[in-house]
């Protein structure tokens, strides 16, 4: 929670000096400009984009498969993580499996995923899920394995269902891993579905940074940069948020540890 309340000033000047830097370089040497144009020209071409140019609908295409991607990827690995974690059997019958796909970079499936299922919506979706599933998968794993197998015993002994103990023990003991996995499986998403439109997408911001790059066009290639990178920025805060609401219960009780 402090970490939502605290203003990181240092880091925000060294961004802004960075992108003075960037300004006044691109002035001096006109010839970097083709390639690395001012600053101001990057946010007025921002401006235009978003007001009059086409990466308002672009970004909703992007929003669109990144929230099915994701949402999808993290339903999916919390059930199976929690049913193989608990099920130590059936990790061992699939470990290795688990252990021979999860190192592959994501991208490579992106030609298995064309083949499959063509060039559109539902490939960039599968990419994502297939990318973003992992960590999640193994981080809850992890949770539900590092539970203090007493704790389960107890629940047990008091005549509580594999339901109860699932809702009561497993998921509030695992909560922490699954956290974790669930943020670093949201980067990963948004990585995979700008990754996959570029390669083979029509549209979606993606496609956009691409299409004007092929047509030198520098200044709208990095306002598309510009609004993937807030994108990014602004989920991620927005996790942070819904995580210190969902995770006060431990906050507090970690609290009352300490003390």
């Amino acid at each position: 929670m402090n970490e939502l309340k605290k203003f990181n000033w240092p880091g925000w000047l060294v961004l802004g000096a960075a992108l003075l830097v960037w300004e006044l370089g691109a002035r001096v040497t006109p010839k970097l400009q083709l390639y690395f144009p001012p600053i101001s020209q990057i946010l007025a071409a921002l401006a235009q984009a978003i007001f009059s140019g086409p990466i308002a609908a672009h970004f909703a295409v992007t929003v669109g498969r990144f929230l099915q991607g994701y949402l999808l990827a993290a339903a999916l690995a919390v059930t199976f993580g929690v049913v193989l974690g608990y099920f130590r059997f059936l990790h061992g019958l699939l470990a290795t499996v688990i252990e021979l796909l999860r190192p592959m970079p994501s991208v490579a499936i992106i030609p298995v995923a064309i083949l499959l299922l063509g060039i559109g919506d539902p490939m960039i979706v599968a990419v994502t899920v297939y990318a973003s599933l992992w960590p999640i998968l193994i981080n809850t794993i992890d949770g539900v394995r590092n539970i203090d197998s007493t704790l389960i015993d107890t629940g047990q002994t008091f005549g509580l269902g594999r339901g109860q103990i699932l809702w009561h023990i497993i998921l509030p003991g695992a909560s922490p891993y699954i956290v974790t996995g669930l943020r670093i499986g949201l980067s990963i998403a948004l990585i995979l579905v700008t990754t996959a439109e570029m390669i083979a997408g029509s549209k979606g911001l993606g496609y956009f940074i691409l299409d004007e790059e092929r047509g030198m066009n520098s200044a709208n290639m990095y306002a598309g940069i510009v609004v993937v990178a807030l994108l990014g920025y602004l989920l991620n805060r927005l996790f942070l948020i819904l995580e210190a609401k969902a995770m006060r219960w431990r906050h507090g009780m970690m609290a009352r540890v300490a003390a």
